[in-house]
């Protein structure tokens, strides 16, 4: 079960947000992870309510970071929760950005820095695999929903598809669906 709005203090959203923006290398899929630990575990939004606002987040323009900042922020306390959220998420990074973008060029060639960059990647990429099976796990609770997901990840991985047709298909898809299903509930009902 989720707290209530008013029971979720802005400078905590701030807080868990900068929390994550700080610690979290790779960004987008690579905060996921903690994003999700942070939120279920805080109460803040349910295990039922994570996948929906991953999958918003993918879909709408920007960084997926930031739009999941919103979208959660929002869910949370609105649009002050929204605004928050970002701020607190962007924060942190851009101030390490700015900062390497200051000081870097004098160490990007730097065998040592190379070597640090390359060795980060394995963690990279698991911190992005983990919430994605988890989330596979959670979502695909019949044989058509696995079926969609692994087509789905067939298309993109060895066809090249672009996600945006994939999800564009999905999306009509479940929209007619839907509509059918109405059809016919009114029809029977």
């Amino acid at each position: 079960m989720t707290k209530g709005k008013d029971n979720i203090s802005l400078a905590g959203i701030f807080g868990v947000f900068a929390k994550i923006g700080t610690f979290t290398i790779g960004g987008g899929y690579a905060m996921v992870p903690l994003i999700r630990d942070e939120l279920i575990s805080r109460g803040w939004i349910s295990e039922e309510e994570f996948p929906d606002i991953l999958a918003l987040s993918q879909m709408a323009p920007g960084l997926l970071a930031v739009n999941f900042s919103i979208f959660a922020g929002y869910r949370m306390r609105g649009m002050r929760g929204a605004l928050v959220a970002t701020l607190g998420s962007c924060l942190t990074p851009f101030l390490i950005i700015l900062a390497i973008a200051m000081f870097f060029s004098g160490f990007k060639n730097n065998p040592v820095v190379i070597r640090i960059f390359q060795g980060m990647r394995p963690a990279v990429v698991a911190l992005i695999a983990v919430p994605m099976i988890q989330m596979a796990r959670s979502a695909c609770k019949n044989w058509w929903s696995w079926a969609l997901t692994i087509a789905a990840m067939l298309l993109v991985a060895l066809l090249k598809v672009s996600p945006i047709y994939i999800l564009l298909v999905t999306l009509i898809v479940a929209l007619a669906i839907c509509v059918a299903a109405d059809r016919r509930r009114r029809r029977n009902g």
